[in-house]
């Protein structure tokens, strides 16, 4: 009977050990937009993350398109970007495995307290951008295909405008380093919410135009397909991905920012659909 208890437990601890097993591939890397790093909120989200669970996490910011482009060459695991209509294409081309609503905030014109385009008076983004050029005053666009700049390129499109004038200067770098160009040379500039606020100290910038339908900014996570690339780390992405829909990390998003900002930063999703947020 003794020795009949004994192998049982050793059964049990065996089965426990295997169910708390490490996984074969404990390195993720995440391929992310520069407004989640610039923010702050990864500093929060990664080493959480990490501490709850058995891999160690990569981070590498580049511009959504500069992500999705990590995805399709297999040099990424898992992505959280801003970038929905391209997001949609990796995942038609199948590249993309998985897709989850993470969060949303919204998009900003920021520009010089002077305001020499004029743009300080409610009016649209578009209409916005169109005084902009017609003033031929100084923008820093990003400049780098991210979704950031996608977005900006959508709203110049929309009121048939080409930016092409000497003071339109292209940044090529991330969304920190375009306000800090913008602010010194007294330029307007697009930027996310989150990262103009973690920023704001710094800068010689206000927001001049918010709240349009087409400053929405929206992110998701999605997975590599592993059906694709084979080293992809399809398990650990999509342990990321459910840590990030989790009740805890949405409630930890929904307070990101309260304590410093006097408002978030983020808004969580995981309980809506994209239809839900108009896209």
């Amino acid at each position: 009977m003794k020795k009949t208890l004994i192998l049982t437990l050793l059964l049990s601890l065996a089965l426990s050990a295997c169910g708390n097993a490490a996984p074969a591939n404990t390195t993720l890397i995440l391929a992310t937009t520069t407004s989640t790093q610039d923010s702050g909120l990864l500093d929060l989200l990664v080493p959480l993350f990490e501490e709850q669970s058995s891999y160690t996490v990569q981070t590498i910011a580049v511009g959504t398109g500069a992500a999705l482009k990590m995805a399709e060459e297999g040099n990424a695991d898992v992505l959280l970007v801003h970038a929905p209509a391209a997001e949609i294409q990796l995942m038609d081309t199948g590249f993309g495995k998985d897709r989850f609503l993470i969060m949303h905030n919204d998009f900003v014109i920021v520009g010089p307290v002077n305001d020499p385009a004029a743009i300080r008076s409610g009016i649209s983004a578009g209409e916005a951008l169109n005084s902009i050029a017609s003033a031929q005053a100084a923008f820093a666009s990003r400049g780098d295909d991210s979704g950031t700049h996608k977005k900006e390129r959508a709203i110049w499109a929309s009121v048939d405008l080409t930016p092409d004038w000497e003071d339109y200067i292209e940044s090529g770098q991330g969304m920190g380093a375009t306000l800090i160009i913008a602010s010194e040379k007294e330029a307007y500039t697009m930027t996310d919410r989150a990262t103009y606020l973690a920023n704001q100290e710094n800068l010689d910038l206000e927001i001049l135009v918010e709240g349009d339908e087409i400053l929405l900014n929206v992110y998701h996570v999605m997975t590599v397909n592993p059906e694709k690339w084979e080293n992809a780390n399809y398990e650990g992405a999509l342990a990321f991905a459910e840590f990030m829909v989790s009740d805890e990390i949405q409630a930890l998003i929904k307070e990101f920012g309260i304590d410093k900002f006097g408002q978030p930063l983020f808004f969580p999703d995981a309980d809506k659909t994209d239809a839900d947020l108009g896209l």
